[in-house]
């Protein structure tokens, strides 16, 4: 396993231990963001395949009911009713956070201006689509939303995965790898110095014990 470059010093060994102490820590929050985003995009892509189901069911309701409508008093007097029709749309985005990662709150709402057309020759059909397409922008609105919301969460999710793997394989291996190779080189010389200081010790007393032999004769 590879080793950073840092000289064997009692300088170093404590600057690596702070950085490993440092690289675990990180290591740990990521780990956590990661499990929490992840469950938060599973919970979203379930929601997305639920509203993508309803859009489909409320598109062919709405469309059901259109049809209804043509045949109950033509195409004409339906195209003459839709250009009456008064009805405004207002969508509001707001955001909300998810582990830093900003994410969009789409709300649909309307305001009608009735009454946008005389009730009287036309079909209940009429109400029906409108309530119909009214309930698909608003559940279009939602499935933006959502999908939106998945792909963020998703790409997040990439990227910390990445830096989760980048801790867990490279940096803390590494960090771990130096931090025990320069503290058996600082073992070893502290161990070298002690021999040599025996050595000297035993050189000095057979020294001294010369010289006093020495003085005797």
């Amino acid at each position: 396993m590879p080793q950073l470059n840092y000289a064997p010093t009692k300088t170093n060994l404590l600057r690596l231990k702070s950085d490993l102490k440092f690289a675990q820590q990180g290591y740990e929050l990521l780990d956590q963001k990661r499990n929490i985003l992840i469950i938060e995009l599973l919970s979203l892509v379930d929601q997305t395949v639920d509203f993508q189901s309803r859009v489909e069911n409320a598109l062919a309701d709405a469309y059901k009911a259109l049809e209804q409508t043509v045949l109950d008093m033509g195409k004409l007097k339906v195209q003459y009713i839709s250009g009456a029709v008064h009805i405004a749309t207002d969508i509001t985005v707001r955001s909300r956070r998810v582990m830093g990662v900003n994410l969009p709150v789409i709300e649909t709402e309307f305001k009608e201006y009735s009454p946008h057309y005389s009730p009287m020759g036309t079909s209940f059909w009429v109400d029906s689509a409108l309530r119909s397409f009214k309930e698909v922008l608003k559940l279009l609105g939602k499935l933006s939303e959502l999908k939106i919301s998945v792909l963020r969460l998703a790409n997040e999710v990439k990227k910390t995965i990445r830096k989760v793997n980048a801790l867990e394989k490279i940096a803390i291996p590494d960090l771990k790898e130096t931090v025990h190779y320069i503290q058996s080189r600082l073992e070893e010389n502290e161990r070298d110095m002690f021999v040599l200081m025996k050595m000297v010790k035993a050189n000095l007393e057979t020294k001294r014990h010369h010289k006093r032999e020495t003085d005797r004769e």
